[in-house]
């Protein structure tokens, strides 16, 4: 296990006093990308400029980090790594941990109720919100919305343990805080507004209002590359550190976090940090979704079809990286609403940080929960094509290469795990359905994710229709090669 004490020489420490801290920020989701992301950010302004900001963290359902994090003294490491250097930094920002599930919904409502918390931030991916992601709207059908409907005190759900908190504090007197999102969602703190106000409309209209007129709900765009860990980074970090850190994390370099200025009860000056305080979040979201996250997503399905491991493979294949600079530059970037930004020198850093070898990001990781990501990743990009009557190739593709991805069985004839919430639905409707036309059909009826829209759109299937028959004829990599380079 991790201790502060005896590191080696080059690992870089808490340089302030932890004794100082107070716990100000409650942070639901501790995963690798907020221990590699606003846990960092947080870090560099308690060490560069004395902030007293600390994090109560919090995990709902896996509590392995959270309890590594508490034998090592609510301390752990994350690692900056490119192709030629590995910086170790420790991170000492922490100042209460929690587990939802062994101590208790009651302890992780307290611990929001806490007087001088006056920010809850989560990264809990899109699937957390317990919404439907083609409207933004709260899903009441889903099993633990249910629950918190007919159990408000008893809560499960984010929106549900966030509102009980909520209610908790008006009851006492203690001042509002900030909800703030740090998902990668459009307009994320619009979609965390909406779900939980509607959550309390349905429990309790009066607090509705009193959130309406008390809270705010910062929308932000985050960005930087965190894989899961492997054997091999786990082994990096040991051979800094000289022990093991369960609850360490590996990252590239890069760093970006841009935050709506818009906070009830103050904020960290995260702005001293690196991070950007801006008051319409909105273009820098869909830039980031879109080119990163859309050419991500792309890679993922196709590459991991096409046999390709992680996304630094799928760069050493000169067509595949084609495919990714052209999908940001031709059919995404002419999308947004992005204005003095050299979208073309962006679309080349994320191919920069792509190739590096030493962030193993695999395919399969970001193959997950995709039908929660495709509608702001890919479909509203194709819906703004419909519109203007221009061409959407590749978007096309890779909706058809989602599609042969949840079929569950690769080209080699190997099952693939599909991880997505709606993974029942996915089984069912490939289980009853043919290959081919039908099957994309049967997923397009999926209209929580395609809305009702995409569906009547003769253009549209027909373009899925005519990918998903070359990725069943030809496979992914000569089909990605031939769109690419037609004389391939």
């Amino acid at each position: 296990m991790l201790s502060v004490k005896n590191l080696p020489v080059g690992v870089q420490q808490p340089a302030y006093d932890r004794s100082a801290l107070r716990t100000r920020m409650v942070h639901i989701g501790f995963g690798a990308f907020h221990r590699a992301h606003q846990a960092v950010c947080s870090d560099r302004l308690a060490a560069e400029q004395g902030s007293d900001w600390g994090y109560c963290e919090i995990n709902l359902n896996n509590g392995e980090a959270i309890h590594a994090l508490r034998q090592q003294q609510l301390c752990y490491s994350v690692a900056e790594m490119a192709d030629d250097r590995l910086d170790l930094r420790i991170i000492g920002v922490v100042t209460q941990a929690l587990h939802g599930q062994s101590d208790g919904v009651e302890a992780v409502i307290n611990a929001l109720s806490q007087p001088e918390v006056a920010i809850v931030s989560m990264t809990v991916t899109e699937k957390g919100y317990c919404h439907h992601p083609a409207s933004g709207e709260l899903n009441l059908q889903h099993p633990a919305i249910v629950h918190d409907l007919a159990n408000p005190d008893v809560p499960k759900s984010l929106p549900g343990i966030i509102l009980a908190a909520i209610r908790r504090r008006r009851e006492r007197g203690l001042p509002p805080f900030s909800v703030m999102s740090c998902d990668n969602m459009p307009e994320n703190g619009h979609v965390t507004r909406r779900v939980i106000s509607q959550l309390a409309r349905q429990q309790e209209p009066e607090l509705a209002e009193w959130i309406a007129d008390n809270l705010t709900f910062p929308s932000t765009m985050v960005d930087r590359i965190v894989p899961a860990m492997t054997d091999e980074t786990h082994r990096a970090l040991r051979e800094q550190l000289g022990c093991d850190d369960p609850a360490g994390v590996v990252c590239e370099p890069f760093f970006q976090w841009v935050i709506e200025d818009n906070f009830v009860s103050g904020r960290p000056r995260w702005e001293l940090a690196g991070a950007e305080l801006v008051e319409d979040v909105l273009p820098f979201e869909e830039m980031k979704l879109r080119m990163l996250n859309g050419s991500h997503s792309f890679l993922a399905y196709l590459g991991n079809l096409a046999g390709y491991e992680h996304i630094s493979d799928c760069m050493d294949d000169e067509l595949f990286l084609l495919a990714a600079r052209r999908l940001m530059l031709s059919e995404q970037a002419v999308t947004l609403r992005t204005r003095g930004v050299d979208l073309e020198a962006y679309a080349d850093s994320l191919i920069a940080r792509y190739r590096n070898r030493a962030i193993k990001h695999r395919t399969a990781q970001i193959a997950n929960d995709g039908t929660q990501k495709l509608p702001q990743r890919w479909l509203d990009s194709i819906r703004w094509h419909l519109q203007h009557g221009s061409d959407f190739d590749l978007l096309a593709l890779g909706v058809a290469g989602w599609m042969r991805y949840v079929g569950g069985v690769s080209e080699q004839g190997e099952a693939i795990s599909i991880n997505d919430p709606l993974r029942a639905e996915l089984a069912q409707r490939v289980a009853g359905s043919r290959e081919g036309s039908e099957r994309v059909a049967a997923l397009l009826a999926l209209s929580s994710v395609f809305g009702h829209d995409l569906p009547a759109s003769t253009a549209f299937v027909a373009r899925v229709n005519h990918f998903y028959r070359l990725l069943l004829d030809q496979g992914a990599k000569r089909t990605v090669h031939q769109l690419v380079k037609p004389d391939y």
